[in-house]
Formats: structure tokens, C-alpha cells, sequence
């Protein structure tokens, strides 16, 4: 399952986030950061999906 996560974090990283954590605090800043540019997005997702 952490590789269909991580290959959701690359291509649509609050995807990633929202299968790892669902709807919340780290789901909404990462649509945030991903929104004001992608890689801070896919960043933030690859933390959130390895710190489990």
C-alpha cells in the first residue's frame, strides 16, 4: 500500500496525504502548499507518508 501512496504523492500529492492521514489538518496544508507550487507539495506529502 506505500507504494500506491507514494505514487500518488508524485503525481497528485493530496491524494497521497489524504490516503495516509484522510481529512484533516495535514490534508488541508498540503493542498495549500501544492497549490502555491508543486514540489512544496510533493515535499510535505513524502513527510507526511514516511514519518507513519
Amino acid at each position: 500500500m506505500d507504494f500506491f501512496r507514494i505514487l500518488f504523492s508524485l503525481l497528485i500529492p493530496p491524494l497521497g496525504v489524504f490516503l495516509q492521514v484522510g481529512i484533516g489538518g495535514q490534508f488541508w496544508l498540503n493542498i495549500l502548499l501544492t497549490i502555491l507550487g508543486y514540489i512544496p507539495g510533493v515535499v510535505h506529502a513524502a513527510y507526511v507518508i514516511g514519518k507513519k
